[in-house]
């Protein structure tokens, strides 16, 4: 039986799986009885030669990242990451159901979640300043840069070090220009992973991880929607707002939806200003976005 080599997927590429191993890059397929690889699994492989290889065997993952697919099922994104980053910014306008829904993932899937403000050069409206205040109570860490002034970077460089990380957030908020400013070399580690595609072009189409300059690793990933509520319960969504936990045993019926139903704790913390009246309005939007 030929030797199982063990090594990290970094990258999916058009004709198979980037998996990097003693420093080499292979190009590698899977056997058809192994689950959807993604990027992040630590996996065993085994050396076919040329640069190719065979996905043998997908080490248990210590969390996952899911996102909407075909026909109401759900694919990984990434595995094994240590801390998602929700960068938003001064502007465009904060989208704080966005960054409601990406904690609530997180807290269902065992992942520590931070805050990224960028682009604080500019002014901050006193809305916002608020609305971080109530993620700073509740002890989301919040760390505030301009990636294009270079301001705040050394210390999201210091939290960065010694994890796995990935950054998401809405389009427009300078993700692309603060993951630039903290992989110097960004264009031409990608280079060297599409190289082995054969292609000699950017071949990616989803996330790709990077070995940051200074230590730890961060999985960029294109696009907004990376993970959605596809793979959550209403009870699930209640858990992801930490607010809401000591509270729920309060509610008078067990099996209550914290809506408009009778004697409801929730709400009337949301009513009485003793939690975020603003979370509890997006909680339920959010209700209504999830799949029925």
């Amino acid at each position: 039986m030929a030797e199982l080599l063990p090594g990290l997927v970094i990258a999916h590429l058009g004709q198979g799986i980037a998996v990097e191993s003693a420093g080499e890059i292979y190009l590698c397929q899977t056997l058809r009885k192994l689950e959807t690889v993604c990027v992040g699994d630590q996996v065993l492989f085994t050396d076919a030669g040329a640069g190719q290889g065979r996905i043998e065997v997908i080490h248990p993952r210590r969390s996952v990242l899911l996102r909407p697919s075909r026909n109401n099922k759900v694919r990984p994104v990434a595995a094994n990451i240590d801390t998602v980053f929700v960068v938003f910014a001064v502007e465009p306008y904060c989208d704080f159901l966005l960054i409601d829904q990406y904690l609530a993932v997180c807290e269902n899937n065992t992942i520590n979640a931070a805050l990224i403000l960028n682009k604080t050069d500019l002014p901050l409206a006193p809305q916002i300043a608020e609305e971080l205040k109530i993620y700073n109570d509740l002890g989301y860490p919040l760390y505030q840069v301009s990636a294009k002034a270079g301001v705040g970077l050394d210390a999201l460089q210091t939290v960065l070090q010694q994890q796995v990380s990935i950054f998401t957030g809405q389009s427009g908020v300078g993700k692309s220009t603060l993951t630039n400013a903290l992989i110097p070399d960004k264009q031409l580690k990608t280079n060297t992973i599409s190289a082995t595609s054969k292609h000699g072009r950017h071949t990616t189409t989803a996330a790709t991880l990077y070995h940051l300059p200074f230590g730890g690793d961060l999985i960029d990933s294109p696009g907004v929607a990376i993970f959605g509520l596809a793979d959550l319960s209403e009870g699930q969504l209640v858990q992801g707002f930490r607010e809401f936990q000591p509270l729920v045993e309060q509610c008078r019926f067990h099996n209550c939806r914290h809506v408009k139903d009778m004697g409801c704790a929730v709400r009337a913390a949301a009513e009485s200003g003793a939690i975020a009246a603003s979370r509890y309005q997006r909680f339920l939007k959010l209700r209504e976005k999830m799949p029925t």
